[in-house]
């Protein structure tokens, strides 16, 4: 199971996949972490990657979870749009693409400097 003490991993493979311009799906994340992909490990997977995002604000960085996206339209999932105030009202189509592509943009100029 994908647990707290996964953190730094999770963390270093966003970071390694922001220095190279790519997003990756929930299923490349959990299989980089030798997991096989399940409802309950992405749930799992889903809570290290708040948590990733909460330090991140704290250190005046870009959030890394925007990287994490679903294999069919490339876009996080619904948990990581609930809550949003500066997210289109859609969470999917051409402006929700557009709004996860200039965050996803923000963190690889970050990781890439």
């Amino acid at each position: 199971m994908v647990t707290a003490a996964d953190l730094p991993e999770v963390k270093a493979l966003l970071i390694a996949a922001a220095r190279s311009g790519r997003d990756l799906s929930y299923s490349e994340a959990l299989l980089a972490l030798g997991h096989r992909f399940s409802r309950p490990k992405m749930r799992a997977l889903c809570r290290l990657l708040d948590a990733i995002d909460d330090e991140a604000r704290a250190a005046g960085e870009p959030e890394l979870a925007v990287l994490v996206v679903r294999e069919s339209d490339r876009l996080p999932g619904q948990g990581w749009w609930v809550g949003r105030r500066d997210a289109p009202p859609a969470w999917t189509g051409p402006q929700a693409a557009a709004f996860v592509r200039d965050l996803q943009a923000l963190a690889f100029s970050h990781w890439q400097r």
